[in-house]
């Protein structure tokens, strides 16, 4: 099989080691071509016969040497004329909106993003990839860069008339930089690390090449510029929508969840807002599902607003991957030994991966698992209800499955919750077992708003 093949499309780089002599040297390489630029994924391919063979440490240094060591990734430094015409915009705009993505991480940036937008009053959305750049209780931060799961990021595109997006791709979730998420009378800049990042952003107005951290700084030092006029008009309104839309969110759910036809059912989103309620401010969440990722996604926005603080979030990304839940958890309490770490599931998503749950037990990593039960894959049969003229769920349903006593069983705490009053209680009960616990909790399912929106759009190419 030729695996430096199949692996090259998908990483960075991609090579077989043939010279025993030379593994330091191809490892070396590969490790500063992960790191660095716009980082990613590499694959090093080492056959049997010289993975069973012998080499002494300096093997390849009779060469000219080179540093072994782990080196910081070289970082891009604006250009001093970019980056001056980027500041004069951000002076002349009345309503500018900053967009994290993924590079703020990297550049380990995310205080200075916050800094900047606190400090210049410019409202900041995080790309919802599987990094949480700012806690949701941050004063700057408003919401996603989506629209289904925070809907007043709409408005503050449509009325924006600068976008300073920084370490982010103009990819689908961006809608390519088009209309109608970016209309065209907003200035859309991308500020990028890497020169190939830079490429994926041609449709930007303008470009800079930056490590997200130094325009950061850069844009900070904007506050003492008696160009910059200082007006919070626009980050206030934006913080009253966030406020308004709390409002309206909590009102709305309420209302569904004591309607007759929800039969006094648990809805998801109280579900996630109850855990939180359960969780120390270092604790970290982590989310697995796809209806039960997209409720959650919300609640910690409606939580956060609210004032709560979490040690971190991690979550499957804008795809919902299924069944990465547990992996993720028990690594956050592989990092984090003194903090609690508790993961919201689908039931679908934890049978998906969730048998690793072992590997918990095992290494003493003893996590909080809370089953976001509503008896099948929800997500997709809510999408065939809506597909199908039948409305019929092919395979999709589940049996009645008693997760908390398959914990039990492995030698773990478990508790079944059917009432909403008793999930904070069964969770902080979890949570003080000292053990990998499960609260199966029985929830109704809900469509979720972006489910809702995908699927009326695959109704809709149906039809047409």
């Amino acid at each position: 099989i030729d695996d430096v093949a199949i692996a090259a499309p998908l990483t960075k780089y991609s090579a077989s080691i043939t010279d025993g002599d030379r593994i330091n040297e191809f490892v070396d390489r590969a490790y500063k071509i992960a790191t660095n630029g716009y980082p990613g994924a590499v694959h090093l391919s080492l056959p049997v016969d010289l993975m069973f063979s012998s080499f002494p440490e300096d093997a390849g240094r009779q060469e000219r040497p080179f540093d072994l060591t782990s080196q910081a990734p070289s970082r891009a430094w604006p250009d001093p004329s970019r980056l001056e015409t980027v500041l004069k915009k951000l002076e002349a705009a009345s309503r500018p909106v900053l967009i994290g993505g993924h590079g703020v991480w990297w550049s380990c940036a995310e205080a200075d993003l916050e800094e900047a937008g606190r400090t210049l009053g410019i409202p900041v959305f995080n790309i919802p990839y599987h990094q949480k750049l700012l806690g949701e209780e941050s004063e700057a931060y408003m919401g996603l860069a989506d629209v289904h799961q925070y809907h007043p990021s709409a408005d503050a595109f449509n009325e924006s008339d600068l976008v300073l997006m920084v370490g982010a791709r103009l990819d689908n979730q961006m809608n390519f930089g088009n209309a109608p998420l970016f209309p065209d009378t907003t200035e859309l800049v991308c500020i990028n690390g890497s020169h190939e990042e830079i490429d994926f952003n041609r449709a930007a107005d303008f470009t800079l090449l930056s490590d997200p951290s130094a325009f950061l700084k850069a844009l900070i030092t904007l506050s003492d510029s008696p160009n910059f006029t200082g007006d919070r008009s626009w980050y206030n309104l934006n913080r009253k929508r966030r406020g308004e839309w709390v409002t309206k969110m909590l009102a709305d759910v309420a209302e569904d969840a004591n309607a007759p036809e929800f039969g006094g059912r648990i809805h998801p989103l109280q579900l996630a807002m109850d855990v939180q309620q359960a969780m120390g401010d270092e604790d970290w969440l982590v989310i697995d599902g796809g209806n039960t990722h997209f409720w959650s996604e919300i609640a910690v926005n409606l939580a956060g607003y609210q004032g709560k603080k979490l040690g971190g979030i991690l979550h499957p990304g804008t795809f919902s991957l299924l069944g990465v839940g547990v992996s993720f958890a028990v690594s956050a309490k592989n990092i984090h030994r003194d903090k609690n770490v508790v993961l919201i599931s689908g039931d679908g998503a934890f049978l998906s991966g969730g048998l690793s749950i072992e590997a918990a037990f095992q290494e003493n990593r003893p996590i909080t698992v809370v089953i976001d039960n509503n008896g099948g894959l929800d997500c997709i049969s809510q999408q065939q209800e809506r597909l199908f003229e039948s409305g019929t769920h092919y395979a999709t349903d589940f049996r009645d499955i008693p997760f908390h006593t398959m914990f039990e069983g492995l030698g773990g705490h478990g508790e079944l919750v059917t009432r909403r009053e008793d999930i904070v209680p069964a969770v902080k009960r979890a949570i003080a077992s000292g053990k990998t616990a499960c609260v199966n909790v029985k929830v109704k399912g809900v469509i979720s708003p972006i489910v809702l929106a995908t699927t009326s759009k695959r109704d809709k190419a149906s039809i047409e």
